[in-house]
């Protein structure tokens, strides 16, 4: 895998991996972040989101960009690691421009197509 996503997958499949599976929601919402982690190991930048699943893995994502505001950048950013600082601002940033594309997608189409993210380019 050399498509420059590693680092975006790396992420996806940390917060997949470890976050609480109690709830069915939360392990579904899991399973979409896993699910779009092997569609970009395969297709480089690009991914395809289940109509059926379209809501949940929107809400993944923005879990995914909460968890990294929050808990992630502020350690990035103390410690001065500039390369990690862009990554991980790359990584929120297109987390909640994907969730939204997918709601929006979700809402136009009443949950009945597929969905095709393609990711922008990684940062330098």
């Amino acid at each position: 895998m050399a498509s420059g996503y590693e680092f975006y997958i790396r992420h996806l499949r940390f917060m997949a991996r470890t976050t609480a599976h109690g709830d069915p929601a939360v392990a579904v919402m899991m399973d979409q972040l896993r699910l779009a982690a092997d569609g970009l190991a395969v297709n480089g930048d690009r991914y395809v989101v289940e109509a059926s699943r379209l809501r949940l893995a929107a809400r993944a994502l923005a879990g995914l960009a909460g968890f990294l505001q929050q808990q992630i950048l502020p350690e990035v950013v103390s410690a001065g690691n500039a390369v990690g600082e862009r990554q991980v601002r790359w990584v929120i940033d297109t987390s909640m421009e994907t969730m939204a594309a997918l709601m929006i997608h979700a809402e136009t189409t009443a949950d009945r197509e597929d969905y095709t993210v393609v990711l922008p380019p990684p940062p330098a």
